[in-house]
This record gives structure tokens, C-alpha cells and sequence, in this order.
């Protein structure tokens, strides 16, 4: 067995990791904000190999967020394991920038799902929700809460309350457990509560979600409190590091213990290019930790800090399998690696109207509105990588255009296109290449192509997009030239996704019967 293994150990776009452990099983979630299906579920039994099992969100009709900006939607989940029922909660935020934010339960009978239909918690205002089953059966839950007179900018707190184990509402009084003011944190969040040695240790997250963010600790011997912070706080950050370190921006992390005894911690990192860009998004890393005397948990290596090869965990290595890049649309799903951007309202894609092809037909909504384009992607997960699809596509008019996206949000986005002309079939075909940059789109490039089968690609270098095309698979020309990578960093809009990419076709508002075919897609890192 090798000794070390590589972070992140889930590379993209998946923010905020919680955990759980049920015996030799491992079970992880993360954030999803507006892609649908929602809240992935993974699953490990060494902590190292992880393969998808299903989504916490799954239906369309189990929850409206159709109409959130890309930022919002599924934030921050907590996945936990109590006498044979499975327990996802999370934060809905929604109502555009002036948030709405309502917590839920979701439950099921096996990790991998059907979960249930969400169930509100009344009164349960803030983010970050976790839930905590004491020895004694009672449920618990803590989250965050912005103080309504603050002392500072990001003056937050933390409070716990006791559910109802059958309604999942509250039941008497909630406390205040960490006020931050009492540590001077700024947006204290993400909590979540462990027991050990006769204490009830609390971890959250502090200083915002980039260059302070953090990862911090308080314990107390009645799960009710008084809490004192750890006189060594953070137990974790990388604020004292370069933007250019091969990780920063750490915190939002979930502790847990192996069956063999050890402890480690699941953490939201990123990886910069150019200082402070990152197209990957917010990903999962994995930390040792120990416990000192003092009863306190600290970093479990030299360093004290997250690296990008650590030592491998107690545990016989149990390689998943392989998820291959290349997907030929052979079967009756799309591959848990698909979403769509906000749950589709009708279907507006096909794996049977053609046989091993996935079938997109357009609509009118394009990729500058905040809607459900027709657009089917999958996470950027590597800084440099090469992605490239057949398509077959006859448009009857200018308005039609089918081909690849590559998407940040609804203001920042690339888009190569195949598209009509006002003669529809008889005037040929037209490939452009679109740059979106905060106020709508930009032609980049346009240039007059023969009908028949087109080769899509996609190649980038690290820093830059290259666009090519040709009519057989090996022999491809540039088009474009050089587009900075920059434009779909998550520290350019300001958001909390990472960027994605795949297919994609609209009608730029006309109604219509058009449809792209596309026969594969390729993916490699």
C-alpha cells in the first residue's frame, strides 16, 4: 500500500465537506448551491478513493430553487448516521441579494437515497445547521446567527437548540453557546458538535470564506455549556500563508475517528493560479489530527497545516472504481458527474430519442438570464485539462446555436457555438465564439462552416482557453485564439461555485423544435 496520497481528495467545485462514519463505511456531502441534482453524497472506506452514490435533492419537485442566482440555493449540509436513519440538514438561501435563508431536515433509510421531501425548521434562522444525537437520545441542533445590534463588521454567533426527534422543530429555549465577540470572530459559522473524554467540543469556521478563513475550537462539560474557546485558536488556517501556497483559504471543516482509532478532519481548500484565481472552486481536503494532553485537537504533521501529499490514514486501501472521462450517453441516466443549473422545470434533454446520444433541445432561455438554460455540465476539477464532443446540429434560423459552455455563473461565461443564419439550412452554418463579462455577451469570433458532424475542444493550459473545431476528430483548427481563464475565477464574480463546462443550446428567446445531438464528451484532467 502506498504510503501517501494526494489532496485534494475530491478535486472541483465541492465546498464545505461534512462526514460520517458507520462502522468500516465513510459517507461525505458537500455544498451545491444551484446545480441540480443537489447535495452529492460519496462514499469511502478509506478515506482516500471516494465514489459517488447519489444526492441528497434528486426530484425536481422536492425543492423550488429554480429562480436563485448562482451563488445561493444549497448551502453548507451536515450528513450524520442515529439508530438506522440517515440525516442530511442544510440551508436554503434564496430571494435574491437581500437572502433568504430557511434550514431543513432530510432523512433516509440508506445513504445513497430516495431522501425524503425537505421538512422546515420554524424559527431556525441563519446558516450552517448541524445536528448532534447525545447519549441520552435527545437531538440537538447548532447553527449560525448574525447579532442584531453587532459590535463589528461579521459580529456573528452561534446558538443551540434541542429538535423534536419526530417533527424536527424546536422544542424549549435556545442559547447563545459562542458569541463572537468573545474571540473578536468575524463570520463565525459552520458548527458542529462532537463528545470525547467527559467534554463537548464545538468547532466552527471564522474569518470569512477567503484569505482568514479558519477553523476554530470550544469545549464545555454540559452540551448546554458555558463554552471556553481553546487557548490555541485557530487549530487551523492558512492565513498566515501566501495566496500562491500549493493551499490556502482553509477552514469549514468536520472532525471524525477511524475504527482503528485515529482522528481526522475533512476541510474546504482551494488552488491559486496567478496569486489569487481559481477556476476549480472551493474543494475537500483531508487532515490528520491528534488529540495533546491539554484535551485539545491540533494538526497531526510537521507543518501543522493541510498539504498536498500527506500521509495515508490506518486503513486497507479500497480503490473505487475508476471514473473514466469519457462518456458515450450508452445508458438510461446521465453519470452522477452531470447537473444542470437549477432543477429543470421539463426534461429538456434525451438519452433514448437517439440511441447513444444525448439529445439537447434548446430553449429559449439563455445563459445571461437566471433560469434553467438547456445546458448539461460537469465541474472544472484540474487547472489544466482537455475536453472535446461530437455533435451533430442543423439550425434553421440565426436564432439557434448548440455547443459547448464554459460557465462561472450567468455574467461570466464562455460560449462556442454552432448557429444558423436568416436563410435557416440553405445559407449554412456559422461558429462563434462568445466571451460574457458582467454585461452580456460578446462575439469574439465568427466564422462561416460546412454542415455535417463538428469537433468541439476545449483545451486549457492553466491560465488560458483555447477553442478548437474541425470536421474530423484528428484534425481540429484554432479559432478565438487565446481567452484568459481568469474570466471564470470564483474570486472575479465574487461567488461561491467553481466553474463548469459541458453542453449547451438555446433559441435566444424564439420558440422552437431544434435539438443538438451529441454522440460523446470527453474529459481529461
Amino acid at each position: 500500500m502506498e504510503k501517501y496520497f494526494k489532496n485534494p481528495i475530491l478535486s472541483g467545485f465541492y465546498p464545505d465537506p461534512s462526514i460520517c462514519r458507520v462502522g468500516e463505511d465513510y459517507y461525505l456531502t458537500t455544498s451545491s448551491f444551484v446545480y441540480y441534482p443537489g447535495l452529492p453524497i460519496f462514499h469511502s472506506k478509506d478515506l482516500v478513493n471516494w465514489e459517488q452514490i447519489g444526492h441528497g435533492i434528486s426530484r425536481p419537485d422536492q425543492l423550488d430553487y429554480k429562480n436563485c442566482e448562482t451563488s445561493l440555493g444549497l448551502w453548507a449540509p451536515t450528513i450524520r448516521y442515529h439508530q438506522g436513519v440517515w440525516y442530511l440538514i442544510n440551508t436554503f438561501v434564496s430571494g435574491g441579494r437581500e437572502a433568504k435563508r430557511e434550514n431543513f431536515v432530510l432523512t433516509a433509510k440508506r445513504p445513497e437515497g430516495p431522501w425524503s421531501d425537505p421538512v422546515f425548521i420554524e424559527g431556525a434562522d441563519g446558516i450552517d445547521p448541524s445536528l448532534f444525537f447525545d447519549e441520552d437520545g435527545r437531538m440537538w441542533y447548532t447553527g449560525n446567527f448574525i447579532v442584531q445590534e453587532p459590535l463589528y463588521e461579521g459580529h456573528h454567533g452561534i446558538y443551540l437548540c434541542e429538535l423534536d426527534p419526530d417533527s424536527f422543530q424546536i422544542i424549549g429555549e435556545r442559547r447563545v453557546i459562542w458569541d463572537g465577540a468573545l474571540t473578536r470572530s468575524h463570520w463565525i459559522e459552520a458548527p458542529h458538535l462532537y463528545k470525547k473524554g467527559g467534554y463537548y467540543y464545538l468547532m466552527v469556521a471564522e474569518g470569512g470564506t477567503f484569505v482568514d478563513h479558519s477553523v476554530m475550537m470550544a469545549r464545555a462539560e454540559s452540551v448546554e455549556g458555558p463554552y471556553e474557546p481553546c487557548p490555541r485558536n485557530p487549530i487551523l488556517t492558512h492565513r498566515h500563508m501566501s495566496m500562491e501556497a500549493p493551499v490556502s483559504v482553509v477552514g469549514h471543516g468536520d472532525l471524525f475517528e477511524t475504527q482503528d482509532g485515529e482522528w481526522w478532519m475533512v476541510v474546504l481548500g482551494i488552488r491559486t493560479y496567478q496569486k489569487t484565481h481559481f477556476n476549480t472552486g472551493r474543494e475537500t481536503f483531508l487532515v490528520p489530527m491528534r488529540w495533546e494532553e491539554d484535551g485539545w485537537p491540533m494538526v497531526d504533521n510537521e507543518e501543522g497545516r493541510v498539504r498536498v501529499w500527506e500521509r495515508r490514514p490506518n486503513l486497507q486501501e479500497n480503490k473505487a472504481l475508476p471514473v473514466c472521462g469519457a462518456d458515450q450517453f450508452e445508458g438510461e441516466q446521465l453519470a452522477w458527474c452531470w447537473n444542470t443549473i437549477h432543477p429543470p422545470v421539463e426534461p429538456f434533454y434525451s438519452l433514448t430519442e437517439r440511441e447513444s446520444c444525448l439529445r439537447l433541445h434548446l430553449l429559449p432561455q439563455t445563459m445571461e438570464e437566471i433560469c434553467c438554460p438547456a445546458f448539461v455540465g460537469r465541474r472544472q476539477q484540474h487547472k489544466s485539462f482537455l475536453a472535446k464532443t461530437a455533435m451533430d446540429f442543423a439550425p434553421e434560423n440565426e436564432k439557434e446555436e448548440c455547443g459547448l459552455a464554459l460557465v462561472q455563473d450567468d455574467r461570466y461565461h464562455y460560449l462556442f457555438l454552432c448557429g444558423g443564419t436568416e436563410k435557416g439550412t440553405q445559407g449554412g452554418r456559422m461558429l462563434r465564439l462568445y466571451r460574457c463579462e458582467g454585461n452580456g455577451r460578446k462575439l469574439v469570433e465568427e466564422r462561416k462552416i460546412e454542415s455535417g458532424r463538428i469537433y468541439l475542444t476545449v483545451f486549457c493550459t492553466g491560465e488560458t482557453y483555447r477553442f478548437y473545431y474541425g470536421f474530423r476528430e484528428d484534425q481540429m483548427e484554432s479559432f478565438g485564439g487565446e481567452q484568459e481563464a481568469a474570466l471564470l475565477s470564483s474570486d472575479v464574480n465574487e461567488g461561491f461555485t467553481g466553474a463548469y463546462l459541458g453542453m449547451y443550446g438555446t433559441s435566444n428567446g424564439a420558440a422552437t423544435e431544434g435539438y443538438g445531438d451529441f454522440d460523446w464528451f470527453v474529459y481529461q484532467g
